[in-house]
């Protein structure tokens, strides 16, 4: 019976590494690498995958692994003096035994908690003590959850700055097909053009070429729907202001080593993420980052969702 299938089980991976599989009881699941404390699958209950990896994805640390939901902390992309988007996500995770209450909406069993801790290296680039704690759940609807949880371990009384993102890499069917919705008459920073501020003007946005900017004070939930999947994502985000959509187009996917040529047709990224305003902790202060994401049947209505209850609903 499948309601007796394990709901979590560590497994081997690609290359030998350690990875989590989570099933859910009415067929979805999730695979989390201990390598980057990173989300590689979510399936739905018809065993879609409903997140993109590339398929040239080398999965050999130290590089990080492309595709699913890398986490950048504690620095998004080239914004300080770090490597490009931290390094939590190359580094090895453990399975976190020792745990606190760690409040959830969710009662599913399938859900494993992880923490990173810096090693003695990780202190000579960043000198800050920390615990990341990491939550990733699947919920009875088959939604997929991320809690964050970074407290500052600091003993010599100093706070810490850092910028955060969810760099989840969506499986579409075809971008030029697809548009995100929520985001619009908000501000954003065009990375293509020196983190210049515009506001976005059209009723949604949609791909005719490369996009990469960082969308402000964004609302809780943003829609991503694909026309031709006739399916909608939604990212239900708290603690996370901002949202960071990015996609390379062709003359960046090509210069990709582990990024396949034409592969930027069937990804989307859409980030939830603490950009603008760095999260700043005092010793013994806690900061909390939560992402939902759901997968829901869509139907088109002259270009907009219908009904609406997607984006306004609870």
């Amino acid at each position: 019976m499948s309601s007796e299938r394990v709901s979590v089980e560590l497994s081997k991976g690609v290359n030998g590494l350690d990875k989590i599989i989570l099933r859910e009881t009415r067929g979805s699941s999730a695979e989390v690498y201990l390598y980057g404390g990173h989300v590689t699958s979510w399936k739905n209950e018809h065993g879609e995958e409903l997140l993109f990896v590339s398929s040239k994805s080398l999965f050999k640390p130290p590089k990080a692994i492309l595709g699913g939901i890398p986490i950048c902390f504690p620095q998004f992309s080239n914004h300080g003096p770090l490597e490009q988007h931290g390094f939590a996500r190359n580094r090895f995770w453990s399975i976190d035994t020792d745990l606190p209450a760690f409040p959830t909406n969710s009662s599913s069993k399938a859900h494993i908690d992880l923490i990173l801790r810096p090693s003695e290296e990780d202190l000579k680039i960043w000198p800050h003590s920390y615990e990341f704690r990491l939550r990733v759940a699947l919920g009875p609807g088959g939604d997929l959850l991320l809690t964050s949880r970074i407290r500052n371990m600091n003993t010599d009384g100093k706070p810490f700055t850092f910028t955060f993102a969810y760099h989840t890499y969506f499986s579409v069917s075809d971008i030029s097909e697809v548009r995100v919705e929520g985001l619009e008459t908000f501000d954003y920073l065009d990375n293509l053009q020196n983190k210049e501020r515009f506001t976005e003007q059209g009723d949604a946005v949609t791909f005719e070429t490369e996009v990469d900017k960082i969308y402000l004070s964004t609302p809780t939930k943003i829609a991503i729907l694909d026309h031709e999947k006739k399916r909608t994502f939604v990212i239900h985000k708290d603690g996370l202001p901002d949202a960071v959509v990015w996609n390379p187009w062709d003359k960046k996917a090509k210069a990709m080593v582990d990024f396949g040529d034409d592969e930027y047709k069937h990804m989307l990224c859409v980030e939830a993420a603490a950009i603008e305003k760095p999260i700043t902790l005092k010793p013994g202060e806690e900061w909390r980052g939560r992402q939902e994401l759901s997968a829901v049947p869509s139907s088109y209505c002259s270009g907009k969702l219908d009904p609406q209850r997607v984006l306004q609903g609870s």
